[in-house]
């Protein structure tokens, strides 16, 4: 692919940057299309076994070592992100055990729709701006590309220690997509780590799931166990998990650099009241019909109602509060047998924990 006659690959670069901020986009920046260290680290920490169940990176390999199989002759991945932070108290802030908490994506609608429908426009855009046409594709963390690692890159921010992309001015909440482009352009320089010393995400983790800078075993992760693993949660990580019932934001909440704050002005990524810190209580008694109700079009569609109940059970157990007894025996005879496991776990702990508690004074 050739660049038209009345662009220089500099203009086009400039263009497609300008247009993708225009979109609404904090973040834009492009990478080469090749590979890196980083990828090679990848396909060593899967072979470890740190995904767990998410199988669904294991496929494609090939494909995920080399974009150019994903997208034929591909030059270029211009890497886009999008901030969804809010001006609302962090998890570290909010310890009602009586409520359960929801990882701060996931309090507005699900933002693969946001994101592909402007990484959508930004690939029109560009088919406008080149004649020839050009080969290309799009992704909003659903394809076998790793994202992070051309985030880097592409000069949007550098792995933290807890593994997530760090930007000096957005922190850890970013959004990632990408366009991938059978398409020279002009290639940012890759972020460098500003880390330091810091091993706050590392000591403050529940489940030590941060093994050292840079390695995170998804086994022992909230997020994984509360969102990716489908089926029962291991006995020994339950009650570390305190009252989080979809993901887990501890590792940010504490990084320094997560201190300076933006809030997002995206209609869309705007917390739901529905989302922010809920009452266990009453996620407790919905049923499937209600469920679907309250997280239509939300990321807790992905986990169903059994996961999420799942999740509301252990959180429950680990509440100390004697009250929600009533609710898991209820929800130890409900249809599916995954959340009956969980009730039941979560009756002994609170019923243990009352027999040593001190009469009169909440189990805790």
């Amino acid at each position: 692919m050739t660049i038209p006659n009345n662009l220089s690959q500099h203009d086009l670069t400039q263009r497609i940057k300008t247009k993708a901020l225009a979109l609404g986009f904090d973040l834009v920046g492009i990478a080469p299309a090749q590979g890196s260290p980083e990828l090679t680290f990848f396909e060593r920490w899967l072979d470890a076994g740190y995904a767990g169940e998410m199988h669904y990176l294991q496929r494609n390999a090939e494909r995920r070592r080399d974009i150019r199989q994903v997208v034929p002759g591909a030059q270029s991945v211009v890497m886009c992100g999008l901030n969804y932070d809010t001006d609302y108290l962090y998890s570290t802030d909010c310890g009602d055990p009586d409520r359960g908490w929801l990882a701060r994506y996931a309090w507005g609608s699900d933002y693969h729709d946001n994101m592909q429908e402007k990484l959508r426009q930004l690939q029109a855009f560009v088919a406008e701006l080149v004649p020839e046409e050009v080969a290309s594709k799009l992704y909003v963390d659903t394809g076998p590309v790793v994202e992070r690692v051309y985030a880097k890159y592409a000069g949007l921010g550098w792995f933290g220690k807890n593994t997530c992309i760090l930007n000096k001015k957005l922190g850890s909440w970013i959004f990632l997509g990408e366009l991938i482009l059978a398409l020279p352009l002009d290639y940012d320089r890759p972020a460098l780590d500003h880390c330091g010393t810091c091993t706050r995400c590392i000591d403050a983790c529940p489940t030590d799931a941060i093994l050292e800078p840079y390695v995170l075993d998804s086994r022992q992760c909230i997020a994984y166990l509360t969102i990716e693993l489908k089926g029962s949660i291991p006995e020994t990580l339950r009650s570390q998990m305190g009252h989080h019932i979809f993901g887990c934001d501890i590792c940010q909440d504490v990084c320094p650099w997560n201190r300076k704050r933006t809030s997002t002005s995206e209609a869309s990524l705007q917390p739901q009241p529905s989302q922010v810190h809920p009452s266990l209580a009453e996620l407790a008694q919905l049923t499937p019909q209600a469920f679907k109700a309250r997280f239509r079009g939300t990321p807790l569609e992905r986990t169903k109602r059994r996961g999420v109940l799942r999740n509301v059970c252990v959180a429950m157990g680990n509440s100390g509060n004697h009250a929600f007894i009533p609710l898991l025996e209820t929800l130890a005879d409900d249809e599916e047998e995954l959340i009956r496991e969980h009730a039941v776990w979560a009756l002994a702990r609170l019923r243990q924990a009352g027999n040593d508690a001190t009469p009169g004074r909440r189990i805790s």
